[in-house]
């Protein structure tokens, strides 16, 4: 698997589990301490999450990490 790959699925992942929570994007954001537009650029393969983010993440959507990237 690709670098460019593995990133799109992770996003696809997010959008799945922040979707199944009802949350926008900023819902998000706001949860993570992130803004808006770095939750986009993560939801749209554009940049490669650090693990740090990875785990912020997870724990604002109530999920393991692995769960998070069980891809």
């Amino acid at each position: 698997m690709t670098k460019e790959k593995l990133k799109k699925l992770i996003g696809q992942r997010i959008v799945e589990l922040r979707t199944k929570k009802g949350w926008s994007q900023a819902d998000l954001a706001r949860e993570c301490g992130k803004d808006r537009q770095a939750i986009e650029k993560l939801e749209n393969g554009k940049v490669n999450p650090t693990l740090y983010s990875l785990i912020e993440i997870a724990k604002a959507l109530g999920v393991t990490l692995s769960n998070l990237v069980d891809i």
